[in-house]
């Protein structure tokens, strides 16, 4: 097995994940899918990373998701189906990154030695992720590989996104974090996006996340103010360190100069697409 500096598996997926993630926030994405007949936000993200699952109904969907209201979901799924199958909605969802790249990264970039050493790279480490226990990742690996190098590299990020995600959901439910708590303190830390974005995006009410406050508070997990305890960061902390031994496989079978090296590439790549604009900053402040 490989060893990797300290930290290596996080630092490499926190700059090839945001390539993934720049469609749940591009107008892009909401064009193509308005035009295929869903218009509805949350309509649109779950047909969106839905899709690869197939035809499924609500419980998949929230059972996958984890952090989304059942009622929520219930209200789109699988009542999308009827608007557009999945086989359709995927080729909306690439249609859609395939323009969202151009834009974000330019014609020069998507042409550039750089980003096809980044999508093989990223290919190469998702060749190790594995299926078992991880259904969002196993959905997008019975994908076909795009061709072009963009849409491969957002494919392969997707890949490693969703295999991370798996794994982390392993983590949450072993910490005893259900969906709402988990939500709530991760938007207590210094990572989380604003709250009140996150609690109406994921369908739950003021009094909802207000009750799951409490019982994170009765834990000792949240002070009265709404921030984490000391044993609150400690919590997180270690999820985020259970989350990157569970994920350890595709970087390790990358080897320690090929994560270092598409961290470099994709570091590139995300910083090129932040400056694009590609991330709400509303989203993200603390409010």
């Amino acid at each position: 097995m490989t060893t990797l500096p300290e930290h290596a598996v996080r630092r490499c997926y926190s700059v090839v994940n945001p390539i993934h993630s720049t469609v749940y926030f591009s107008p892009e994405i909401g064009r193509e899918f308005a035009a295929a007949g869903l218009d509805a936000p949350a309509a649109v993200y779950f047909a969106n990373r839905a899709a690869p699952l197939g035809r499924v109904g609500a419980g998949a969907v929230t059972a996958t998701f984890y952090n989304f209201k059942h009622d929520l979901v219930a209200l789109h799924v699988p009542r999308i189906w009827e608007t557009l199958s999945p086989e359709e909605a995927l080729g909306v969802r690439l249609r859609a990154v395939d323009s969202l790249l151009r834009r974000l990264l330019g014609e020069d970039v998507l042409g550039s030695k750089e980003l096809a050493e980044a999508a093989e790279l990223a290919l190469r480490a998702a060749e190790a992720c594995a299926r078992p226990a991880r259904p969002l990742y196993a959905a997008n690996a019975d994908l076909p590989v795009p061709r072009e190098p963009h849409l491969a590299f957002w494919h392969a990020a997707t890949l490693l996104r969703e295999h991370r995600g798996d794994g982390h959901l392993m983590a949450l439910t072993t910490a005893g974090l259900g969906p709402l708590e988990a939500l709530v303190s991760h938007t207590a830390s210094s990572q989380g996006a604003a709250a009140g974005w996150v609690r109406s995006s994921r369908g739950w009410s003021e009094e909802e996340w207000a009750a799951a406050r409490g019982r994170l508070r009765d834990r000792g997990l949240l002070d009265d103010a709404g921030g984490l305890t000391a044993s609150g960061e400690k919590l997180r902390a270690d999820l985020e360190d259970e989350t990157d031994r569970l994920d350890a496989a595709p970087y390790e079978h990358l080897g320690a100069a090929g994560v270092s090296r598409l961290t470099e590439l994709a570091a590139g790549l995300t910083a090129a697409a932040r400056a694009a604009g590609a991330f709400p900053a509303q989203i993200f402040a603390k409010r």
